[in-house]
């Protein structure tokens, strides 16, 4: 199952209201055992969440921001910029800004509170990056399965 869960569900996921019901009916499995999948999947790091992504600024505020941060205290501070809720992902980069993630808020004043706390809570300066023109990414990733 979970191969059919990365596979199949990157992209048109069920915009339903019972939608882990619709995956699991397509699957032949209970609901139970698709939320179940999913839970052992974020809890070994395979998924960091499940959800919607939404065009910018249709919903809310949103920014890109960076952080310079030295290489023993990346992972100490990935753990802290991802565990606010504004924040859905982070990634390293080989750059003087190694440590890349986006915050999205209700509002512009959360979005700056967030980055505020994020330096307050790392001692890191924030490089705020507010986008200027939009480009569609496709987030979905063929998967390698040895």
């Amino acid at each position: 199952m979970k191969r059919q869960l990365l596979d199949h569900y990157q992209r048109g996921f069920p915009l339903s209201p019972t939608p882990y019901k619709e995956v699991a009916d397509r699957l032949g499995v209970s609901e139970e055992a698709v939320l179940e999948e999913l839970a052992v999947l974020k809890e070994e790091g395979t998924l960091s969440r499940v959800g919607p992504v939404f065009k910018p600024h249709s919903v809310g505020a949103s920014t890109l921001a960076a952080l310079s941060v030295e290489s023993e205290r990346l992972e100490e501070v990935a753990s802290v910029v991802s565990a606010f809720d504004e924040v859905n992902h982070n990634y390293e980069r080989e750059h003087r800004f190694n440590l890349w993630f986006v915050v999205t808020a209700p509002d512009n004043e959360r979005v700056q509170a967030v980055l505020d706390e994020i330096a307050e809570k790392t001692g890191t300066e924030v490089l705020n990056l507010p986008m200027l023109a939009d480009y569609h990414l496709d987030l979905g990733f063929a998967i390698q399965w040895t």
